[in-house]
């Protein structure tokens, strides 16, 4: 029974992997590496992300340095940042760039907190797809009189425990991030 469930679990581990991903671009006032992942620098014609181009070092709790293993791409480096959505102006030094992240504002902390709630809501409205895939094809099975009514609603109340599970998850990590984004 709980090898037909396997599949439906990894896809929501799946999905709980992707929020963290998203929620770890998403700047909290703090120097974070990972609001750099979704900047591509074109190096020889090949976009590249930054992290692939240069080592990446928090320098202090608010900076961020990125040295460029090849300082032939300092300038592209630097312009991939200015022209990214992450409003921080770089400081090119010839060898290095910093960032310097400015204390958020009371309004950008509501406003990334809302962000941060509408970005779990869909993490778990997926997770409830996906429940929703497992039980059509229960029922599906038991049509087929593959599994017993019985069985059916064995996996429908696994399914829901496993959702459950899940979207407790998601709560955790989103409450998680919003202290993180209100904090000081």
């Amino acid at each position: 029974m709980t090898e037909t469930l396997a599949p439906y679990e990894e896809k929501m581990q799946k999905t709980i992997g992707s929020l963290k991903n998203e929620l770890g671009t998403i700047r909290a006032g703090r120097a974070n590496p990972s609001v750099l992942d979704r900047l591509f620098v074109d190096y020889y014609g090949t976009p590249t992300k930054i992290n692939q181009l240069a080592s990446i070092s928090v320098a202090e709790a608010r900076m961020l340095v990125i040295q460029p293993y090849d300082p032939s791409v300092l300038k592209e480096v630097v312009k991939s940042i200015q022209m990214s959505d992450l409003g921080i102006n770089p400081i090119d030094d010839g060898k290095t760039i910093r960032l310097v992240f400015p204390q958020l504002t009371e309004e950008r902390r509501k406003s990334l907190v809302k962000d941060v709630k509408a970005i779990g809501e869909n993490s778990k409205v997926a997770i409830r797809s996906i429940r929703r895939e497992a039980i059509d094809k229960f029922k599906k099975m038991e049509k087929a009189s593959e599994i017993s009514e019985d069985d059916l609603k064995v996996l429908e109340n696994e399914a829901q425990k496993i959702t459950d599970k899940h979207t407790g998850e998601i709560d955790d990590i989103i409450s998680e991030k919003e202290k993180e984004i209100m904090e000081i």
